[in-house]
């Protein structure tokens, strides 16, 4: 599908064993099923994009009048949460209702962690955890003072000057709210997708708790492998050495 990113669920850490037996820590993603519930188009909406929604279950009290609306006229049923995602461009088609769409997708269509099959790195974007109001060693790592008795260890201390400037510059860092920003981590790499269960493990941490939403995408600027450095196409230098020495006997 010309899809490029679904909406998924973060499962839980574990790690697995490549064929060298060497460790990978993992993140298991619950990666939809989605169904495209709208579709952008650059001749009406001024640019391609899919509306897809992850499809889980959801009290119809609990969908607006005016998304039961949007749903309906796209003849999709109510999904709990709705993204947009990019598309990729291909030969351009007339849906239905007689409009271009450059990827062949419809309304309805559903999206499914297949997207994926043929790439080696994707890109996460998620919410990370809230920690509520955090002082200055946690939330800038700042080293903090002294920690022997009679000293206040994690207080940032001075923040400014008395004379000059007599005043706190913009963007001092400093005690307040931490936690809940978007987070998008790029390139980690694909270590197994399970097609009939929608799991895809990705090798690295993923930002949120258990059970948090991510989007999960195809990556924009995916690393390029250095020759000696591509997996399984590695030359093992103790080989390497003995061949050496052989040639020159």
């Amino acid at each position: 599908m010309a899809v490029t990113g679904i909406i998924g669920k973060k499962i839980g850490m574990t790690q697995v064993f490549d064929e060298k037996g060497e460790v990978h820590p993992i993140t298991v993603l619950q990666a939809g099923p989605c169904v495209i519930t709208q579709l952008k188009t650059a001749a009406k909406d001024g640019y391609d994009a899919a509306q897809i929604g992850l499809v889980e279950f959801v009290k119809a009290s609990k969908i607006t009048k005016p998304m039961q609306g949007h749903f309906a006229k796209s003849s999709v049923p109510p999904v709990k949460l709705v993204k947009e995602v990019p598309v990729e461009l291909a030969s351009a088609k007339k849906t239905e209702d007689g409009q271009e769409n450059g990827n062949g997708l419809k309304a309805g269509d559903k999206v499914l962690v297949d997207i994926f099959s043929d790439e080696k790195y994707v890109d996460v974007v998620g919410t990370s955890k809230g920690r509520g109001f955090a002082g200055v060693v946690r939330r800038h790592r700042f080293g903090g003072g002294p920690k022997s008795h009679g000293h206040m260890f994690q207080v940032q201390g001075s923040i400014g000057a008395s004379s000059f400037p007599s005043r706190v510059f913009p963007g001092q860092r400093m005690p307040g709210h931490m936690g809940v920003d978007r987070i998008t981590v790029r390139n980690l790499r694909i270590r197994g997708i399970d097609l009939d269960e929608n799991l895809i493990m990705v090798e690295g941490a993923v930002p949120g708790p258990r059970d948090g939403y991510v989007v999960i995408s195809k990556a924009k600027a995916p690393p390029r492998e250095r020759r000696g450095f591509a997996g399984s196409g590695t030359v093992d230098p103790l080989k390497a050495s003995k061949k050496a020495s052989a040639k020159k006997k």
